[in-house]
């Protein structure tokens, strides 16, 4: 959905499409016709009768019709996370396996704004030899044209081989519209759009419009035309030239199917009946163009690669015309691209312990009342929706504001679909006694410890009452290593003992719940403290209330203008004080941290492995919009210069908050809550600053707010920022162009470094970043923008929501840098880098038991793995497939494996790791705990291929940056 609901255009448009398509095609079998979304395509096949099923079964056999890329959408490349592109080409290519037999081999990404290499290495692994790209700086496609490298095989940066090699087609124009296909000039082009006859819908804005064909025209229009393809060939290195015929929503009516093919097919006919002209000229599809261009420039099976130009790096950020840089949309909208991010937590979470929940279903007769076909539907409906969201209109900001509340309610509702999900196959496997399992969803027995109660509002933690009898408190560790995470939850009482799961009471910290800045609610009481979790698994600890608690409390010192010395609470020790030139210092056994006491903002880290101190200025800044006619909207960043730094008349409220097992800062700024939590524990969580904005500037106008990071490194204009999640993308900052050109989009992390240090943003949503200066970093949170920026849209961006923006600081040592390294072409994070990653956007899943009475006996713990995975070694899923017949799962999951690509240079002591790295190899009966794997067979990424000697494997090996998916069958 852009303009439209995805529903409003199906009903609209895109069934008319599909419904014609059958008919057309089937008058003349020189017709070719491709498609490339699932999502639509799925929807209008359930629809229709299987007569129609077989005759489109028909035209796809005979190569008129040719279903390209064939995931569930054409995805944005910027802002979806990996786990999240690879959902959605699996979710396309199991529908078209399971109801047409057919396997895409030809990506198709016509509309993106801006292209990333990981979506290059993703349609490799999945068995596509070739693909097309076309929305990439016009500045780029014109110096490829000059060069003739529009034609190239897109290689990874860290590939020292050419095994990830795809050939790429990059389209020459500015637009993938007819006007801009034939060739140069768009004046011409557009008299062969023939939608655009005179008396239609549509018409030509160079005001010359279509002529239809005739004997007494088709000469000499059969010579403009031809005269625009040869143009065009001349930007190419073969004489197979490609010239696409389509737009959005086109050949909705049958009329339009008449005109295109009728008119063409006079001009093709013209044109092959005279030799002397040396063309030939056909209807085709994209694979029939990559086989044409395969033969004719010679790349057969064995020959080598040496036609074609070889290629690495990203295609961001795009332009297409003037200064008119997409470098909005890497933030616009932005609490959804949050709450994008927790639903894949989510989902993976749900897809995994559903795997092991069925597996342990099939066990005993009794178990079989596991409702897994119901829970499989909820996990496919939500499957869809996140692939929906991945659409190039959706998760990038840019649809209309009704649309974007359709994509809200749909990850919404899957999100409250999943929690059913996590907590029906949880209770299956922390059950004690098998035997007594039974399911009645009138009374479950765990729930999840938060509740989102609409679309756009954030989630608010749970209150869990407590009595003198224990309340279990389940916490499940998504994570395939094992973890020591800080667990917090709401209880109803300050009273509160917290056992493990051996029975041992815990170290707790009390923490009030605020009402507002200063106000204390007794309701409420947040308890915290550190959970000790088996990787994949549960730990369930348990919550009671007693007489005297041995927990520690937080101590408070509130900062405020009109301050009273004591404030009294029956509980809590707070004491309130004038804002002071004072610093505020918190510290823990890795670092130590200065504040200002007037802004409460941070200053300074000493780290103590070295004694060093760090400058490491946090700031806010505030950007505008030009006064020219063109300004900012949902697609483009178009400022009114530097950043104004964020100006406030009174001193903040500052909370400063000291305890046992976490101390922070918040700061109350009129649109913006900045709070820095330092955890006091061993281990990784200790190791970074976690630092959350709650950000709010509905009311203002034309304006954006950057958070600011600068510090005195030395990182000399360059900087790091991550592609999808998956790989590094190092940049320039140049400034030579305007600053809109120097934002990249960080999906989750960004870096800068010099010889001694790395300095790295992580990040739990996707938003646009920049180093504009030496040593800064500096991030755009939000973006209210009140005009259109002429790009289709037709509104701005206001409806902005109180969003929340969740970062990790990581300040790491460098060691054996030389100075040659900083200027390569490829960069990784540490290990300790890639795990805070993890803790940050997979957090651990808390749940409680409902009933006080009647609660079945629980395991202490639910390990499903014999070990922690090695360091390097991450499951992107654990996938139930779908069975062959109904929506019903099958004995088969999908295990995708990911070997991170690290920088082993970074210290990995006292990292608090409890894993070590393999080299990528991991004995498969050594990999689970009480389920046998039955077998595990190689396969391609979306399971469309398997190698012809798959068979059943005993050791997994993998290079770094590799990503694997097995089929695997556990018992």
């Amino acid at each position: 959905g852009w303009l439209k609901t995805f529903d409003d255009y199906f009903r609209d448009q895109t069934q008319h499409i599909l419904n014609n398509m059958v008919v057309k095609l089937q008058e003349d079998n020189r017709r070719k016709f491709m498609w490339s979304e699932i999502s639509y395509f799925a929807k209008w096949w359930d629809g229709i009768d299987s007569q129609k099923k077989d005759v489109v079964k028909r035209l796809i056999k005979d190569g008129q019709f040719e279903i390209v890329t064939g995931g569930w959408v054409m995805p944005d490349e910027a802002s979806a996370h990996y786990f999240a592109l690879i959902d959605q080409l699996i979710e396309g290519h199991q529908w078209l396996e399971k109801n047409l037999g057919v396997k895409p081999k030809s990506g198709w990404a016509v509309d993106p704004f801006g292209h990333s290499p990981t979506m290059a290495y993703l349609l490799k692994r999945t068995g596509f030899s070739n693909m097309l790209i076309q929305r990439v700086h016009y500045s780029v496609k014109k110096h490829f044209a000059t060069q003739k490298t529009l034609e190239f095989f897109w290689r990874q940066n860290w590939d020292l081989g050419s095994s990830t090699d795809i050939l790429c087609h990059m389209m020459p124009f500015y637009s993938y519209d007819v006007p801009h296909t034939c060739g140069p000039d768009p004046k011409i082009c557009c008299q062969f759009d023939f939608k655009r006859l005179p008396g239609g819908r549509v018409s030509c804005p160079w005001r010359v419009p279509p002529e239809a064909i005739h004997a007494g025209n088709v000469q000499h229009r059969a010579w403009m035309i031809l005269d625009q393809y040869r143009k065009k060939s001349k930007l190419f290195r073969t004489k197979v030239l490609l010239a696409p015929l389509g737009d959005d929503f086109r050949y909705t009516e049958s009329s339009e199917w008449d005109q295109q093919y009728q008119n063409y097919q006079k001009l093709f006919d013209y044109m092959n009946s005279h030799p002397e002209w040396h063309v030939k000229a056909q209807f085709g599809t994209l694979s029939d163009y990559f086989e044409a261009l395969r033969k004719e420039s010679d790349l057969g099976e064995k020959s080598s690669n040496s036609f074609f130009p070889v290629l690495s790096g990203d295609f961001f950020t795009y332009a297409d015309r003037d200064h008119h840089y997409w470098s909005g949309y890497f933030t616009s909208r932005p609490f959804y691209k949050r709450l994008d991010r927790v639903l894949e937590s989510y989902l993976r979470a749900a897809e995994m312990l559903y795997s092991l929940a069925l597996v342990q279903s099939s066990k005993s007769e009794k178990m079989s009342v596991f409702p897994s076909v119901d829970n499989y539907k909820l996990l496919t409906e939500a499957r869809k929706n996140l692939g929906l969201f991945q659409h190039h209109d959706a998760i990038t900001g840019t649809a209309k504001d009704w649309v974007v509340v359709d994509y809200g309610t749909r990850l919404f509702h899957s999100i409250m679909n999943l929690k059913k999900v996590i907590t029906d196959s949880a209770h299956i496997l922390i059950l004690k006694d098998k035997g007594a399992y039974n399911y009645d969803t009138s009374t479950p027995l765990l729930k999840m410890d938060d509740v989102q109660s609409s679309q756009d509002s954030l989630p608010r933690k749970t209150v869990i009452k407590l009595t003198s009898q224990p309340r279990y408190l389940l916490i499940y560790n998504p994570m395939e290593q094992e973890r020591f995470s800080v667990v917090s939850v709401n209880v109803n009482s300050p009273r509160v003992k917290v056992l493990s799961p051996l029975g041992k009471p815990v170290t707790v910290q009390i923490s009030a719940v605020w009402d507002g800045a200063t106000t204390v609610s007794h309701e409420a009481y947040q308890v915290s403290f550190v959970a000790h979790l088996p990787p994949l698994g549960l730990g369930v600890y348990q919550l009671l209330e007693v007489q005297s608690s041995e927990a520690v409390l937080t101590d408070y010192n509130i900062y405020m203008r009109n301050s009273r010395q004591e404030k009294t609470d029956g509980l809590f020790k707070i004491k309130e004080m004038q804002n002071s030139v004072d610093n505020i210092i918190l510290e823990n056994s890795y670092m130590k941290l200065w504040f200002s006491g007037m802004s409460g903002l941070l200053e300074k880290i000493n780290t103590k492995e070295d004694g060093k101190n760090h400058q490491m200025k946090v700031e806010f800044a505030w950007y505008g919009t030009t006064s020219n006619r063109d300004k900012s909207g949902a697609y483009l960043f178009l400022p009114d210069g530097d950043a104004k730094p964020y100006i406030f008349t009174d001193p903040p409220t500052i909370r400063v908050a000291h305890g046992r097992i976490f101390s922070e800062v918040v700061c109350f700024f009129h649109h913006v809550t900045h709070t820095m939590r330092l955890y006091k524990v061993l281990g990784l969580e200790g190791q970074s600053l976690e630092v959350s904005n709650i950000v709010d500037i509905r009311g203002e106008y034309n304006r954006e707010l950057a958070m600011r990071i600068s510090s005195d490194i030395n990182s000399q204009n360059r900087f790091y920022s991550d592609l999808n999640g998956y790989q590094i993308q190092p940049r320039l900052t140049m400034s030579k162009l305007p600053l809109q050109a120097n934002i990249y989009p960080m999906t989750t992390m960004a870096y800068i470094q010099d010889v001694g240090v790395r300095l790295t943003l992580h990040s739990a949503q996707s938003l646009g970043v920049a180093s504009l200066k030496n040593g800064q970093v500096e991030v755009i949170m939000d973006r209210r923008l009140m005009q259109d920026d002429n790009r289709g849209l037709g509104q701005g961006v206001q409806d902005n929501k109180i969003t929340a923006n969740i970062f990790r600081l990581l300040l790491e040592r460098r060691h054996g840098t030389d100075v040659n390294e900083e200027k390569a072409s490829v960069s990784f994070p540490s290990l300790l880098s890639h795990m805070t990653s993890f803790f940050l956007n997979h957090p651990v899943i808390p749940m409680t038991t409902y009933a006080d009475s009647g609660v079945p006996e629980l395991l202490n713990t639910f390990s499903p793995l014999m070990s922690s995975m090695p360091c390097d070694m991450h499951i992107v899923n654990l996938r139930t497939i779908q069975s062959k017949v109904d929506i019903q799962p099958s004995d088969e999951a999908a295990l995708i494996l990911h070997r991170k690509g690290f920088d082993c240079r970074f210290s990995n002591r006292d990292m608090g790791l409890f894993c070590s790295t393999t080299q990528g190899k991991i004995k498969v009966h050594k990999l689970f705990n009480k389920f046998r794997v039955e077998s595990l067979t190689p396969t391609s990424l979306s399971l469309m291929h398997s190698p012809p000697d798959a068979r059943n494997i005993s050791e997994i090996n993998m290079s770094s940056m590799e990503i694997n998916t097995f089929r695997i069958r556990l018992r």
